[in-house]
């Protein structure tokens, strides 16, 4: 029988190894980094800074962030990957996966006194949407939104679409009733009167133009939920009434 003495010595040894070889790794790693921080720098002048450095599940691969993009380069930072790093065994696009969680929008966090607000029925539920005054799929949205049940929609209003609806946008966002000037431009085509109001404070979307370029809302509409989940593009109403139960469950 083995005396406890030996045993535990054995077992300090085996701690020690792995101590050590624990430690090798994040020494190694640590250098990687450096290296690829350095070489990057060195290289592409021209590089926004690199917020973060970190292993892939592929050895020797490593994510490279910038903001909320994402690059892939080796150890010395000898070649840049830009595009999708794919699981074939999940059938998971890890590169969208990690862009979507740096990009994820919590709801409580969104600054609601720059929307426009519409509200029907009780407006228990709630539903964030961007959208821009010229966007053709926002007003089929906005058609299919009409008949929602029960639901408090925060309009961001983000005129990308050219001169026209930066135009717009001032209009609606300065009319007395904003949310109702909002519904009747996106479903009937009613055109929102001319603001002459010289003293109408319109930073909200110019606050609204940059959240949506930090959460990358690249096109609209798109579409927020309570519980985070964020769908890009038109929807149907019973789509969206799913989700809005979901977010209710979540």
């Amino acid at each position: 029988m083995k005396s406890l003495s030996s045993t535990t010595g054995r077992r300090l040894q085996l701690g020690a190894v792995v101590l050590a070889l624990s430690g090798a790794a994040l020494s190694s790693a640590l250098a990687d980094e450096a290296a690829i921080r350095k070489n990057l720098a060195d290289r592409m002048p021209g590089l926004p800074k690199i917020d973060e450095v970190s292993k892939t599940p592929i050895p020797g691969l490593y994510e490279v962030r910038i903001g909320t993009d994402i690059l892939y380069t080796d150890e010395a930072a000898n070649h840049i990957i830009e595009g999708s790093l794919y699981d074939t065994r999940t059938h998971t696009d890890l590169t969208k996966a990690r862009v979507d969680k740096l990009t994820a929008i919590d709801f409580a966090q969104l600054p609601l006194k720059d929307a426009i607000v519409w509200k029907q029925g009780n407006g228990s539920r709630k539903l964030a949407v961007f959208a821009d005054p010229n966007c053709g799929y926002c007003k089929r949205l906005e058609k299919d939104l009409v008949n929602v049940k029960d639901v408090t929609i925060y309009t961001f209003v983000i005129p990308i679409l050219g001169a026209d609806s930066a135009v717009k946008a001032r209009d609606i966002w300065c009319a007395k009733d904003n949310g109702k000037v909002w519904r009747t431009w996106m479903t009937a085509g009613t055109v929102p009167p001319k603001s002459m109001d010289p003293k109408c404070d319109t930073s909200a979307l110019d606050r609204n133009l940059a959240m949506s370029r930090k959460y990358k809302v690249n096109g609209t509409p798109a579409l927020v939920f309570e519980n985070g989940t964020r769908v890009p593009g038109a929807i149907g109403g019973e789509q969206i009434e799913k989700q809005l139960t979901n977010a209710q469950k979540s």
